[in-house]
């Protein structure tokens, strides 16, 4: 059976095959990009174990330590459990899948000037979704750019194999994973007004410049989501959800330890 475009365009359904990604322009309002601003501005004043603990003592020069990255925080609060299955998103995930996506994780990125960037890496290193793959969908609450920290992507890696990363320039990046390009491939910058949506699949290369300016956060919503026929995702992930926001049950711990092993089985990274 041959499945009908929902809500994208027969020319960006293809770019999001052919490239492994696919940007949607304002798939979040103004008022929802404030909304989300309003939140995570409460919670950077908090300290909420296992999800989000800032360094706040006047020794550390970390910014990444006085903003770390929100996790999960759709299991904590309402608001952000909401956005993680906000329609318009949702709605996107349904035509990349042609079946029901189903909610796995949520985050926070503050960003704040001076931070480091990410290594590339692939998400489905760590999600483990199968069969299928995950599906980010990297929301900028900041316009985001070169500048900023905003993100980098390998075009056309979708298609590439996972594998077990290197060890990433710590002085760069704030994870130790790195991901290498394949020799005929580079990193490219995706440019990002606040609203926008960059959606990608769960095996292509991506990473983060470092924030270099002196005033401008780089924030940012992202969600990772599987497909509804996938029958396993690591532990960490568990439990997904339904666009209703009801539990999806029939996902599986992962067994499969990735091409480094089965120590890599747990998520510390993402």
């Amino acid at each position: 059976m041959t499945y009908a475009l929902q809500t994208l365009t027969e020319e960006q359904k293809r770019q999001f095959e052919t490239d492994g990604y696919l940007v949607v322009k304002g798939l979040f309002t103004p008022d929802d990009v404030k909304t989300i601003v309003n939140i995570f501005d409460e919670i950077s004043h908090e300290v909420i174990p296992g999800h989000f603990v800032p360094d706040l003592s006047a020794e550390n020069t970390d910014p990444l330590k006085r903003y770390p990255r929100v996790m999960h925080p759709h299991r904590f609060n309402q608001t952000a459990k909401n956005y993680m299955l906000h329609k318009p998103v949702m709605d996107v995930l349904g035509d990349l899948y042609e079946e029901e996506p189903l909610a796995a994780q949520s985050m926070f990125y503050f960003k704040p000037p001076g931070a480091r960037g990410q290594a590339l890496h692939q998400d489905n290193f760590y999600l483990k979704v199968e069969p299928g793959n995950c599906i980010a969908a990297w929301t900028a609450i900041d316009a985001a750019d070169e500048e900023n920290g905003g993100l980098l992507v390998v075009p056309k890696t979708h298609d590439y194999d996972i594998v077990c990363p290197d060890s990433a320039d710590e002085n760069e990046s704030f994870t130790n994973h790195f991901v290498k390009p394949p020799k005929d491939q580079k990193a490219v910058p995706v440019r990002l007004d606040a609203g926008d949506v960059l959606f990608f699949n769960g095996n292509l290369i991506h990473g983060s410049y470092r924030n270099k300016t002196k005033d401008r956060f780089r924030r940012a919503f992202i969600c990772h989501y599987a497909n509804n026929s996938a029958t396993s995702i690591s532990e960490y992930y568990r439990p997904l959800f339904h666009a209703d926001g009801t539990e999806a049950n029939h996902l599986e711990p992962s067994l499969n330890g990735g091409p480094c092993g089965i120590e890599f089985q747990g998520d510390v990274y993402h």
